[in-house]
């Protein structure tokens, strides 16, 4: 692979840990589902770790559970067979969870945690890990993870992270590339630049990211940079723009937008082979592609009707079908993994928010109530959806669930920060 020589940017050798973002929920649910997560149990050294801590704030943020506060328990049991019911009952639980950490040799820790159904007074689950100390996070989102499939049917997404651009102008190099877990926690910066990094997206296996960068030369690149070795390589540096890359559900092919024949249009690019086929001819502008889940068709953003519209590409037959018709503007599409729900920024009155269309029933609600929104990515299993505003002046992200019922407030500790994209499962 070529080495490129390159001014203002600086490489890690390993990935640097950051400061992650700070989420403030602002905005729940009425109807979230009671239960008790007891703080577990520890033999031996206290672990790096608060498992039950992490594991209840997993799922208050889905908007779905209301924990009961730790201090509010009348018992902390661990195992089942201490459990007294009613303790949990006359609080207004209906599901608790009880765990316990105990200290092995090596620096690992065994895991042991338990659901009960306090109504039914029955185990639900009950499993035991035995990681490392350094994988005890890890191990308390897959717990989380696991409640919330068994409780809800639906996967969780608490062991995906957020990858995200970073900008703080009192850094030496104030564009940085970072991903976290999905809590927050755990910031790595995998780039930082003197020149802004723009549109991240994740490859279908999470080993892979491919952004654009404007280093050397100013001009715009499309990269694809491996999160393991930090090798990277240029993928499309055409005369004009180069913007927008999105992964195919098979990760053999990147979509994206080019201007290199005079208009913006949207083109694919093998990545084994390096062709490129452009996929639109039309003299307007048409630009930010994204995979439907299908992987035969493409959702773009398109000024064919006189003002920014969402469209359908079919490959196959090249035939582009418009899905939205809500007022005037509608830009920066995606799509829920199930291919149902269109999500997408949304001009309202003056300002912009994030709408969400289900294409199955053609109904649309606008979900935000901020006013400059941008950039939404929506979460592997389809529940949430996160996006850049503005806060207090500065560029901050937030979260809405796909219904709007749940918000989160998600600013960088430092800086500003945009342009966020939710990862696949890992």
């Amino acid at each position: 692979m070529k080495k490129l020589a390159l001014i203002g940017l600086f490489f890690l050798s390993a990935i640097a840990r950051g400061e992650g973002l700070v989420i403030e929920i602002t905005e729940g649910r009425d109807d979230a589902m009671p239960m008790a997560v007891v703080p577990f149990h520890v033999e031996g050294a206290s672990p790096p770790e608060d498992m039950g801590r992490i594991i209840a704030a997993n799922l208050e943020r889905s908007g779905l559970f209301n924990p009961l506060p730790p201090e509010d328990m009348l018992s902390r049991p661990w195992p089942g067979e201490e459990i007294a019911w009613r303790d949990f009952r006359v609080l207004g639980s209906e599901y608790l969870l009880t765990g316990k950490v105990t200290e092995l040799a090596d620096d690992r820790f065994e895991v042991r945690y338990q659901l009960h159904d306090v109504q039914g007074q029955r185990r639900l689950l009950g499993e035991t890990y035995r990681p490392p100390a350094r994988q005890l996070r890890d191990v308390a989102h897959a717990i989380s993870d696991r409640v919330f499939e068994h409780l809800t049917g639906i996967e969780g997404a608490f062991s995906t992270r957020i990858l995200y651009v970073t900008h703080d102008r009192n850094a030496q190099r104030p564009y940085q590339l970072q991903y976290a877990d999905a809590d927050g926690h755990r910031a790595r910066t995998i780039l930082r630049s003197n020149e802004p990094i723009m549109s991240p997206s994740w490859s279908p296996d999470g080993r892979k990211v491919a952004y654009v960068s404007f280093e050397g030369d100013g001009r715009p690149k499309i990269f694809v940079h491996e999160l393991a070795t930090s090798e990277r390589r240029v993928v499309s540096s055409h005369r004009g723009i180069n913007g927008a890359p999105s992964w195919s559900p098979d990760g053999r092919r990147l979509a994206l937008t080019l201007s290199r024949d005079g208009q913006p249009e949207i083109y694919t690019l093998d990545l084994g082979s390096g062709e490129l086929t452009r996929r639109t001819n039309h003299w307007s502008i048409d630009t930010e592609p994204r995979w439907l889940p299908d992987g035969n068709s493409l959702i773009f953003t398109s000024s064919r009707s006189g003002g920014p519209q969402i469209y359908r590409l079919n490959l196959a037959d090249g035939s582009v079908r418009r899905l939205t018709f809500e007022g005037s503007y509608n830009a920066r599409p995606d799509i829920t993994p199930d291919g149902r729900h269109l999500v997408f920024v949304h001009r309202d009155g003056g300002g912009f928010r994030i709408g969400v269309k289900d294409l199955e029933r053609d109904t649309f609600n606008v979900v935000t109530e901020t006013d400059l929104d941008e950039s939404p990515s929506v979460a592997p299993n389809g529940t949430m959806v996160i996006y850049g505003t503005r806060h207090e002046g500065a560029g901050v992200l937030e979260a809405v669930s796909i219904d709007g019922r749940v918000r989160m407030h998600l600013p960088a500790k430092e800086g500003e920060v945009r342009e966020p994209a939710w990862s696949p499962f890992l």
